[in-house]
């Protein structure tokens, strides 16, 4: 089981940066589609460079960005030669439906892609957010074999440099005594959040970063329910059914460690370090 592909979501903007930039009177992203273009550190190259480098050092040699139609902004940057030396970049394009307005979620972000290349289909690949400056070490971990057809990362809360307030918004999971996934839940209320702590008293959250067999999670993707409030098909809704219905299929690989993103500005300067 090799795998070799990264497949970063980068389809959407963010309202919420955009406002908290607007409040600032900065208009960086008044010409940038998304915040993963927003440059930064000391070379001022895009932040997403520096998740693909983290990629590219961890030994993913394929990369697939899930893009708008209006995507000009990262067609120029695969021209420019804009990425780390050795990645092979590919765009895919999350069309609307007809009869909608917006996009229909991250579930259908990625069955379009696996429907625009479908080579991806035939192997394992590693999906991620590109607003998260994941680890190469994270991203080494679902490069490695394992028994499960799918994997994600599950971090222990504790190694995060988050408030309280904010980790509570995050998905947390209900993982089995052997390492498998029962159940990710969405924004828990405050009360339950204690019964999800693992043995070592532990809340596990995902960072949606996963690694999945095309063939085993397309169905999954193809059917996945549209949630009622979002009106959107969401990637772990659609996980949250396949291990309803496959237990033990997903393997939750534990790491402790903080996660980078970029949320609003006041995260942009986090990253003014990076070389």
């Amino acid at each position: 089981m090799e795998n070799t592909s990264l497949i970063i979501m980068v389809g959407g903007a963010s309202s919420r940066m955009k406002r908290s930039l607007k409040q600032r009177d900065d208009q960086v992203m008044d010409h940038i589609p998304h915040k993963s273009l927003i440059p930064v550190g000391k070379n001022g190259r895009p932040f997403l460079y520096y998740l693909v480098q983290n990629a590219a050092d961890a030994g993913y040699t394929k990369l697939y960005l899930i893009t708008s139609p209006e995507n000009s902004a990262f067609q120029n940057l695969k021209d420019q030669r804009g990425f780390p030396d050795g990645m092979e970049v590919f765009l895919a394009i999350q069309s609307v439906p007809e009869g909608r307005s917006k996009p229909l979620g991250t579930a259908d972000a990625l069955q379009q892609c696996l429907d625009q290349y479908p080579e991806l289909k035939e192997g394992t690949f590693t999906v991620c957010n590109g607003d998260n400056l994941y680890s190469v070490g994270a991203l080494q971990d679902l490069r490695d074999d394992r028994k499960a057809p799918h994997a994600l990362i599950s971090y222990g809360s504790s190694g995060f440099d988050y408030t309280e307030e904010r980790i509570a918004k995050f998905a947390v999971m209900d993982i089995s005594a052997d390492g498998f996934l029962q159940q990710i839940v969405e924004k828990p209320n405050v009360e339950d959040v204690p019964k999800y702590k693992d043995a070592s008293g532990q809340l596990r959250v995902s960072m949606n970063i996963f690694s999945f067999s095309g063939k085993e999670i397309y169905p999954y993707l193809k059917n996945c329910p549209i949630d009622a409030v979002r009106d959107e098909k969401e990637l772990p809704k659609a996980v949250a059914v396949l291990v309803e219905e496959e237990p033990r299929s997903v393997l939750c690989i534990p790491r402790s460690e903080h996660i980078p993103d970029l949320t609003d500005a006041n995260d942009i300067q986090l990253f003014k370090n990076l070389e």
